[in-house]
């Protein structure tokens, strides 16, 4: 199973996220400290990070830029519900997925999970392994590749997280359809996980926001009030 690198100043949250994953398997390693984990990485490197975004002394953006020096090693952040600019910023650097303070154990596993899936897709790709592209979905300017996580429109890069690839996935497969809420949070958390509507709205603000630094005439998500979502009929 893949090593995991955990990174957070909060001791009960490493242990806790410590045991869940190694429940599940996975190896870990675990640093209170952003400097710390550095010079662990470089001396042996790791499958995949989860850090803490506030952290003294090097937080999880300044671990991330100088980690993305040397390695592309996938990296999940964790966040408080007011650090949507770095949230941001760190995608913009290179992380992979976010996952927001208070969180699920099963949801931090299972994005870790589609993160590890994605990378192992790409190292495919680069290495010239035959990766299955029947799953890519194109709907007008907009491309999809489900094996690697990849996110089109009009040929350019669109950085999205797991969670946001799986909501714009619900909504392109079916254009014309109206997802309700309730059935973009199925396609996109476990079902034993509770998320509220201001959720899955949230969402959908960010995945416009990426969109429209692209094309800022982007509409192709439409809002129905009270309804839900649907991905424009193109």
């Amino acid at each position: 199973m893949p090593t995991i690198v955990l990174v957070d100043d909060d001791a009960n949250i490493l242990a806790s996220v410590k045991m869940a994953l190694e429940a599940e398997g996975f190896a870990t390693r675990s640093f209170t400290d952003g400097n710390m984990a550095l010079q662990a990485l470089a001396d042996k490197p790791a499958d995949i990070g989860v850090f803490d975004i506030k952290m003294p002394r090097m937080d999880g953006l300044e671990l991330l830029r100088k980690l993305r020096q040397t390695s592309q090693m996938p990296v999940v952040f964790l966040t408080s519900k007011d650090d949507e600019i770095d949230e941001i910023f760190g995608l913009k650097m290179g992380a992979d997925d976010y996952v927001t303070k208070p969180f699920s154990q099963r949801l931090l596993i299972e994005r870790i999970r589609a993160v590890l899936r994605r990378s192992k897709a790409r190292e495919q790709a680069a290495s010239g392994q035959q990766v299955d592209t029947n799953n890519a979905i194109e709907r007008g300017d907009l491309r999809l590749d489900t094996e690697r996580h990849d996110c089109f429109w009009k040929q350019q890069p669109v950085s999205l997280t797991v969670t946001e690839f799986m909501i714009l996935d619900a909504l392109a497969r079916r254009p014309g359809v109206v997802k309700s809420r309730d059935a973009l949070m199925d396609a996109a958390y476990d079902e034993q996980i509770y998320v509220d509507d201001r959720t899955i709205d949230s969402h959908i603000k960010r995945l416009r926001r990426k969109f429209r630094v692209v094309d800022k005439s982007f509409d192709a998500i439409e809002t129905l009030y009270g309804v839900g979502y649907r991905y424009k009929d193109q």
